[in-house]
């Protein structure tokens, strides 16, 4: 994993959570370098937003983020309106972007979360092409 640390870390921007939310962030962080270990990491403290993609472009290249909340943690897709999603786990009603709301560490044992991260990589090199 690269991190792109020039607006802050992934610590800070998780920092305001409470205890359980920190470690569910922090486990699906290990989750998107176990799906895709070259993945760029670009976090945003004062949005409590992390991104994660195939390279540091948050509108181009990122392909799912880890929004840390009080008590719980969202895992979005930038492209998540255009993601295969037979378990029904993504939420939300924009045009491109749906999360998962994650509220406990057994979520992040589901072989649909890790085939939802598998999937929207798959969709960001598809889209970029060969070098992505």
């Amino acid at each position: 994993m690269k991190s792109i640390e020039t607006q802050g870390t992934f610590e800070e921007a998780i920092a305001a959570s409470n205890a359980e939310a920190q470690q569910i962030a922090r486990g699906l962080r290990e989750l998107i370098v176990d799906v895709y270990a070259e993945v760029v990491e670009v976090p945003w403290p004062k949005q409590k937003v992390t991104g994660y993609g195939v390279g540091p472009k948050k509108m181009s290249e990122h392909f799912c983020y880890i929004g840390a909340h009080s008590k719980h943690v969202n895992l979005g897709f930038n492209f998540g309106a255009d993601l295969p999603d037979p378990d029904q786990m993504l939420e939300g009603t924009g045009k491109k972007f749906r999360h998962v709301k994650v509220l406990d560490m057994q979520t992040l044992e589901q072989s649909a979360l890790r085939s939802l991260i598998e999937s929207a990589v798959e969709e960001r090199k598809s889209v970029l092409g060969p070098g992505s």
